[in-house]
């Protein structure tokens, strides 16, 4: 009784016009972040840190995370319309958001993607408001062993990503885990295949790699097979899904929702991981996963309501016990930090009125998106009814920009172009760029937990440790699964006769 009754006080704390005005410009900042590629949601609240110092705390983290929760709503518009992710965890929103608007349904991709947002990042709003003890205390047992197995299990979405080639699929993401392992070596603190060049101590960045596979690689593909005429989508409907088509993923968007909560909590999971995950565990449970990768409303509700559902999960250790669980909780703690705060379990103690007040916020800055998303989506429809001329080469100069944006650097630019050629010889021979990204997303969870295991219990540990072997035991499943059922298949079906009718 004492929570809700904290939580309403909160709500109606709300109604000031200044909150509810700093919400408001929270929350369109962050849809505008979002959709800027390369602007990550750790990188939008990180450029509004710095103005919220004047502020009186409350106001300040209220806009910060009104930001965080609107920004992953608004990497889904570029993926739906332009098959470019604005955040990296809408990168699987991808898939099928952009078939649809190539079917010139770019209104059904977009709604989709906001409900889904919103229900996902309400329904991670309620289980930080309560279970945040007790849910933080859970995911800090994890073991690095366990980590390992939840990395793996993450790598094991790459049966559904394959598009009917788990080989193929396989391939490319043991590319993505190659380009990770260059850079320092995080154990020994060795530079590894950098050839003499400073420009790769750190590795391969991600953005440039989500830009060059799913963006510059989309131009590469139309520049080939440019013919000269001017294509352009001249019938866009506008029009949300319907009422029945909402209904029938409704078990899809409270699954996903959970996954995203549940994947949130663990410290360096994140949205990204989050999101691909939502997307295998959809398609393996739909009526319908022929659907997926041709524009599949369950797929872009999967990777929509599993990246936003995360933020609540994500906030869970950063506001029960103080440790980041993602990259923008880590800019967070630096704003708490500035504003004379430590988050963790005194915070509840000395301050409940700001812990309710963010968690009032994240409620309503979901009522806030949903609002200005409905308003919006027709404006940002029009940006792909202009002809392909114009379309293509501004898909291009949007992917460098947003990649030179994150760290002001020519080489991350020169990078997106490679992983753009990449991509393209890729998909020219079959091969999905998709996992390349989940390799990459992963890569470094997966050595970082693997090593750390071995050395800290040796490699018994990942039968001995019993939450790691069924998180194993369940990504084996998870990526054989398919190639049973195939093969079980085949053995089904009957031998036809030689004989004729007689």
């Amino acid at each position: 009784m004492e929570l809700l009754g904290n939580l309403g006080t909160a709500l109606i704390a709300l109604l000031d016009w200044q909150v509810t005005l700093v919400m408001v410009v929270g929350v369109i900042l962050g849809i505008l972040g979002g959709a800027m590629p390369g602007i990550s949601p750790s990188t939008a609240v990180a450029l509004l840190v710095p103005f919220s110092y004047t502020m009186d705390a409350r106001l300040a983290l209220i806009l910060l995370v009104a930001i965080y929760q609107a920004a992953n709503y608004g990497g889904s518009i570029t993926a739906v319309l332009i098959n470019t992710p604005g955040t990296p965890a809408a990168a699987a929103t991808c898939f099928d958001g952009y078939p649809l608007t190539l079917q010139g349904k770019a209104g059904k991709g977009l709604g989709t993607a906001l409900l889904a947002s919103c229900l996902g990042g309400t329904f991670g709003a309620i289980i930080l408001i309560f279970f945040c003890v007790p849910l933080a205390r859970a995911a800090l047992k994890f073991s690095p062993a366990a980590y390992f197995g939840l990395a793996i299990f993450g790598l094991a979405t790459v049966a559904s990503l394959g598009m009917g080639n788990i080989l193929k699929a396989v391939v490319a993401v043991l590319i993505g885990l190659l380009i990770k392992t260059i850079g320092l070596d995080p154990i020994s603190g060795i530079y590894r295949f950098t050839f003499g060049s400073d420009l790769l101590y750190d590795g391969f960045a991600l953005i440039p790699a989500l830009m060059g596979l799913f963006a510059v690689s989309v131009v590469f593909e139309k520049f080939e097979k440019w013919t000269g005429l001017d294509i352009r989508l001249e019938k866009i409907d506008t029009k949300l899904p319907s009422f029945e088509e909402i209904l029938k993923i409704k078990g899809c968007l409270l699954r996903s929702s959970i996954i995203g909560t549940i994947v949130g909590i663990f410290p360096g999971a994140g949205a990204t991981i989050a999101s691909f995950i939502s997307y295998d565990v959809a398609k393996r449970t739909s009526k319908e996963p022929e659907k997926f990768g041709k524009g599949a409303l369950e797929g872009v509700a999967a990777s929509e309501a599993a990246n936003s559902s995360s933020v609540g999960g994500a906030l869970i250790p950063l506001l029960a016990l103080g440790i980041p669980g993602s990259a923008t909780d880590a800019v967070l703690i630096g704003a708490f930090i500035l504003h004379d705060l430590v988050p963790g379990p005194l915070l509840f103690r000395d301050h409940p009125g700001i812990v309710y007040g963010i968690f009032a916020s994240l409620i309503v800055a979901n009522v806030l998106v949903y609002l200005i998303g409905m308003y919006g989506n027709r404006a940002f429809i029009k940006m792909v009814c202009v002809s392909d001329a114009v379309l293509y080469p501004l898909i291009m100069v949007v992917a460098l920009i947003g990649t030179y944006s994150v760290n002001n650097s020519l080489f991350d630019m020169g990078s997106c172009i490679g992983f753009g050629i990449l991509g393209w010889i890729l998909k020219r021979y079959g091969y999905p760029p998709a996992p390349v990204v989940l390799g990459i997303v992963l890569g470094k969870l997966v050595e970082y937990s693997f090593r750390r295991g071995v050395i800290m219990g040796g490699y018994t540990v990942f039968y001995t440790d019993t939450l790691a072997f069924v998180v194993l035991l369940l990504a084996m499943l998870s990526l054989f699964y398919p190639l049973i059922r195939a093969g079980w298949s085949r053995l089904r079906v009957p031998v036809r006769s030689n004989e004729g009718p007689k």
